[in-house]
């Protein structure tokens, strides 16, 4: 059964790199264009699979199972892991995928990272998140406190979804020049046609929903996650202790699969090489990356797409951090330096 989390691995990678579904770009472009349509999708993302957690639960096929709210963990490591993102040039699910497509700095991103989680969650920065994760809050979802229904926030997040895709899809459309098509039928549709991030979005929300029956199957009761089973993947290599090969780890090696296999398919695969200095910040964006998602309790995928979808404090805290710790190493890598060099100039 283990094997179902390569293949829902594989479509997830191969919908993320044909989709350019990367959530560093859409934190980007909100703070350096303000562009907003990637973000929006990401909300399409969350809407569909709380829709799909809760039918599932209340099917009696999973449940969903809740822990305290580690507040103070989960602001310090949603700040630290989104200012990593940014000098790792993606988050924990981008540097997986961007791997199958041959960037070498995402490699080096990945192994860091793997490795920055590992040293939390079994290893010398263990006490750390032991003692952070003393502050919790006993309530860990909003609904929870609220005394409602989950529907009741369904219903609230489906009309805020409704209402930013409609003003994202009232804005004019910007005239694009695309190379000829090569391909025809379904090869021009998964590996020439650009996907517009809406469908990514759809595609994405459909792959978590169907994660969560599937790891239930193999005794992982979550649905897709990322930064365990990276750092598991590094204390089974170190320790070789095979418990910890479970679904989650097919999963995030299904995704370097899918995303190889959507970018040899459209001619994108390529072995790029960067400058040291960025070799250098990819690794140190890594490394954070690995000790925040690890004292959050997740990436944006973990508690960006999943805990936000069952309404967990933990989640939307986590999100919001990210976004600050991404705005500030946007300002302090990109904007700060852009306004110094024309005060040079001037």
């Amino acid at each position: 059964m283990l094997i179902t989390g390569m293949i829902c691995g594989i479509l997830l990678g191969f919908v993320l790199q044909r989709g350019r579904f990367c959530v560093v770009g859409a934190y980007r472009d909100i703070i350096l264009s303000k562009k907003f349509t990637v973000f929006v999708a990401i909300f399409i993302a969350i809407f569909i699979q709380s829709v799909g957690v809760f039918l599932l639960e209340n099917s009696g096929i999973i449940k969903v199972n809740h822990e305290p709210f580690f507040w103070l963990a989960t602001i310090l490591g949603g700040i630290v892991f989104g200012f990593g993102m940014v000098l790792a040039g993606g988050c924990a699910t981008g540097t997986w995928y961007r791997s199958g497509e041959g960037l070498i700095g995402s490699y080096i991103a990945l192994l860091f990272y793997m490795l920055g989680a590992a040293m939390v969650k079994f290893g010398v920065l263990k006490p750390i998140n032991e003692n952070l994760k003393s502050y919790q809050i006993q309530d860990s979802t909003i609904y929870q406190s609220l005394g409602v229904s989950p529907l009741v926030l369904i219903v609230i997040l489906f009309f805020i979804v409704c209402l930013l895709v409609y003003r994202e899809l009232k804005k004019p459309k910007l005239k694009i020049a695309r190379l000829s098509a090569k391909k025809t039928g379904i090869s021009h549709w998964l590996f020439e046609k650009s996907w517009h991030p809406f469908v990514s979005a759809i595609l994405v929300g459909l792959i978590a929903i169907l994660a969560w029956p599937l790891s239930y199957a193999t005794g992982r009761e979550f649905g897709l996650g990322i930064t365990t089973p990276s750092a598991n993947i590094i204390g089974f290599l170190t320790a070789g202790n095979i418990d910890l090969i479970d679904w989650g780890v097919f999963l995030v090696l299904g995704i370097f699969i899918g995303s190889f296999i959507a970018a040899k398919g459209s001619n994108e695969f390529k072995f790029r090489l960067p400058d040291k200095k960025t070799l250098g910040q990819n690794a140190f964006g890594g490394l954070l990356m690995g000790f925040g998602a690890s004292l959050a309790g997740g990436c944006t995928i973990g508690n960006g797409l999943v805990e936000t979808a069952i309404f967990s404090y933990q989640g939307w805290v986590a999100m919001l951090c990210f976004f600050i710790g991404s705005s500030i190493a946007t300002y302090v890598m990109i904007i700060r330096p852009s306004k110094l060099a024309l005060k040079t100039k001037s």
